[in-house]
């Protein structure tokens, strides 16, 4: 096998661009959390002292960080005068104010990282990691679902399955499998008083998150309930509700089959499954493409498949892609799906199934 030279040269600018990117990805979660670019946005152009002042940070850890982010480009600094500026174009995708905040996701490299020693151990002796491990997760996907999913519940994502909307307004029952935090549920109970809405979700700490939330709204129409769904194709109650949701929680069971086969049996005949997940293939050729690709097989393996692991479960993973999705769903029972993209939304596919196929 020849050695190209150049190849190794590339590949090795490549790589340090990686470092660069990756450091950069860790200060641009700490930018978002601490709220550093909305105070910026807010003040520029400021020295580090004003901003400090005005946020309540520490100076010398406002300066530190801001000199990664004017070495990595995301924000501007005048050595005149010694004020940063963060420009309006780079505000638009990474303020809280933004309407696809990009610092949203980069809280999973950190996230991630924090089992990096764990992961290396499942390379090794297989195995692995538990949901119990990553204590701000729930709190990361309610911000990510946030923007690509609670934003067009309502107004694009409901209409995709005709007359469902109007169903909702009249009165149905509602379950929200892998509710986690119950954002979505909640959503829907407020916009939805006649309807009746049951979330399950295995977390208790995300439980009492939704629960909390409804509590605090004034929503009386909506319940949660901490459960363990391995044996869902069984235990469901069968025929109850006229809709079923899942926003990006099949992926990651245990027993996905048992949970598809469970929403199958607990669904009207008349009645809808929505399932919103990650937008792939099955096979990964298909994906060197993806914009999102990297990122998503990495959350995968550190988080999605890994949880399922450590249950004992399949390992599924979120790239599990549009064609065994649709081979679960027939298997499961479910004669009529259809797969849907939105215009603002590279990250996920909406599936619109039925128990049996349209006449």
């Amino acid at each position: 096998m020849s050695y190209d030279t150049q190849k190794a040269e590339a590949f090795g600018d490549r790589m340090v661009d990686v470092l660069n990117q990756g450091a950069l990805s860790l200060m641009v979660s700490v930018g978002h959390r601490t709220g550093l670019f909305d105070w910026l946005d807010t003040l520029s152009p400021a020295t580090s002292t004003e901003i400090a002042r005005e946020s309540g940070l520490d100076e010398r850890y406002v300066r530190e960080g801001l000199g990664a982010l004017v070495t990595g480009g995301v924000v501007d600094y005048d050595s005149e005068t010694g004020r940063y500026t963060l420009p309006p174009e780079h505000a638009d995708l990474l303020t809280r104010r933004a309407a696809e905040n990009v610092a949203v996701f980069a809280q999973y490299i950190p996230l991630l990282g924090a089992v990096e020693d764990d992961i290396v151990a499942c390379f090794q002796r297989g195995g692995g990691v538990p949901y119990a491990r990553y204590p701000r997760f729930h709190a990361v996907m309610a911000e990510d679902s946030g923007q690509t999913v609670l934003s067009s519940l309502i107004d694009h994502i409901l209409p995709l399955a005709p007359g469902l909307p109007e169903r909702l307004a009249v009165g149905s029952r509602v379950l929200d499998v892998g509710c986690g935090s119950g954002r979505a549920l909640n959503l829907l109970a407020a916009t939805y008083p006649n309807s009746r809405f049951q979330g399950f979700d295995l977390s208790g700490e995300a439980v009492a998150i939704g629960q909390r939330e409804a509590q605090e709204r004034g929503l009386e129409n909506v319940r949660f309930a901490v459960r363990d769904l391995s044996q869902f194709d069984v235990e469901a109650e069968p025929e109850a509700f006229d809709l079923v949701t899942t926003f990006d929680a099949v992926h990651d069971q245990a027993r996905p089959l048992s949970v598809l086969r469970g929403i199958h049996r607990t669904l009207k005949r008349d009645g809808v499954y929505l399932m919103q997940d990650i937008h792939g293939h099955s096979e990964v050729h298909h994906n060197r493409d993806h914009p999102l690709g990297t990122l998503l097989y990495t959350i995968s393996c550190m988080h999605c498949m890994t949880v399922s692991l450590a249950q004992g479960g399949e390992g599924l993973g979120a790239m599990w892609g549009r064609e065994q999705a649709s081979r679960y769903l027939e298997e499961a029972g479910f004669q009529s799906v259809s797969i849907h993209r939105l215009d603002h939304d590279i990250q996920n596919d909406y599936y619109v199934i039925r128990k049996e196929a349209a006449h």
